[in-house]
């Protein structure tokens, strides 16, 4: 139960609960912590950029009378109570963190209407059955230790010390990277979240593609989440100088990477479905005359269908394990990532639909090609998301955008989805 005439609601849209001024805003502020020259962002885990977000949107928390706290991984929360404080949250969120120079979507927009739904809820004194919680996920997007979704495994219990091994670039575990940050590595089993305490999971995110916008929406309803796998392939051949060294008596592991990076293409082309990436990649010894002699790449791996998936992956191992045989070169594969696709559930997506029809907005299902904290949810709650519309489809780049309307549409879906599952309708 709600009162409509208590408290302000400026907003874009006529009759619109939330504030999409007030979003938008938020938006532009948070995009300059991380800024580069060019107009992207970096905001990477355990990083004083990363830090810096997680204030200001503190603040945003605080201003919007939320009961803020981090648990023992770092996550950020903001809690609206509810009539029965024991009954199950229900959650909404994403994360702060960005890839290398990335954009000002990803993430950021989903913790921030997050808030602006609760805070909309508060300023109009909803009174809702199940508490609200916010939370800003920590380290989703993987960019620093090539090991995503940290915050949300730790929420799930799935996080292992193990895990916490992982290094970066520079040798720098999680760990370590914890203990810079004040967070103890040996207390993450305080973040989990016990089985029956959370209600639903409820996301809103950017598409990261273009089917909304050729279907002229402003939202859509995700179906399910493609499951990814993410490899690291080490190839080690001999460095040689490189006017001395006939072709045929090379061992040059940057050529057997290349013939390598080209059966994945084709590989995953061959399906229809598949998608490869190879989005990181060095050599040594890196001078202009000598034959390189170490190649390190990554393999970034998705499809909706886990079976066809798993089918390409071996392809391109027994394929590239044939390169190295026939070229001389020592091959190491790691898994650096493996995570299954999933399904979001019938209550989380009725909620959405029902939002959707009550403002006028043909409901409308497609899967997200993208990976999300949502899915490490799964044994936890029920999750689902609402995908906003991404002009030319274009994320984890610069050019990201989604209009200032698009938006607010989204954080209205999500305000009218919350009342719903935390009993406020």
């Amino acid at each position: 139960m709600c009162s409509e005439t208590d408290a302000p609601r400026p907003s874009l849209a006529r009759g619109a609960h939330i504030n999409g001024e007030r979003l938008w805003s938020r938006l532009a502020e948070l995009s300059t912590i991380g800024m580069l020259e060019g107009g992207g962002v970096t905001r990477l885990s355990f990083t004083k950029e990363e830090r810096a977000a997680k204030n200001l949107v503190t603040s945003y928390m605080e201003e919007a009378g939320l009961h803020v706290y981090e648990d023992a991984i770092g996550n950020l929360f903001g809690r609206l109570e509810g009539s029965d404080p024991e009954a199950p949250a229900v959650l909404v969120g994403s994360h702060l963190d960005s890839v290398i120079n990335g954009g000002n979507f990803d993430g950021p927009l989903g913790v921030l209407a997050g808030i602006e739904v609760l805070q909309a809820m508060k300023e109009q004194k909803c009174v809702v059955h199940h508490p609200v919680e916010v939370v800003a996920f920590t380290d989703e997007e993987g960019a620093r230790f090539g090991f995503g979704m940290i915050g949300s495994r730790a929420l799930a219990g799935t996080l292992t010390t193990e895990d916490l091994q992982r290094t970066d670039e520079n040798g720098v575990s999680i760990a370590e990277a914890m203990r810079a940050c004040g967070l103890d590595p040996a207390r993450i089993h305080e973040a989990i979240r016990p089985s029956g305490s959370v209600k639903a999971y409820v996301e809103v995110h950017i598409e990261q593609g273009s089917v909304l916008e050729n279907k002229g929406l402003p939202v859509g309803i995700a179906s399910g989440l493609t499951g990814s796998v993410r490899l690291q392939f080490t190839l080690k051949g001999e460095a040689r100088h490189a006017g001395t060294t006939p072709m045929n008596l090379r061992r040059d592991a940057l050529a057997a990477a290349a013939e390598a990076i080209s059966l994945i293409e084709s590989s995953a082309a061959a399906t229809g479905t598949t998608v490869g990436t190879v989005g990181h990649l060095k050599l040594k010894p890196g001078s202009i005359n000598v034959i390189p002699g170490w190649v390190t790449f990554t393999l970034d791996l998705r499809d909706i269908d886990e079976r066809r998936r798993d089918i390409v992956e071996k392809r391109i191992v027994r394929g590239v394990e044939k390169i190295c045989e026939k070229r001389k070169i020592e091959l190491k594969i790691m898994t650096l990532q493996r995570n299954n696709p999933v399904r979001c559930s019938k209550l989380v997506r009725d909620a959405a639909t029902l939002a959707c029809k009550r403002l006028g907005i043909a409901p409308f299902e497609l899967p997200s090609g993208a990976g999300h904290d949502g899915m490490q949810l799964t044994g936890l709650c029920p999750m689902g998301m609402i995908l906003v519309r991404s002009k030319d489809g274009i994320s984890h780049s610069p050019n990201e955008y989604s209009s200032k309307e698009d938006c607010s549409v989204a954080a209205e879906v999500l305000y009218h989805a919350v009342l719903s599952l935390a009993g406020g309708d």
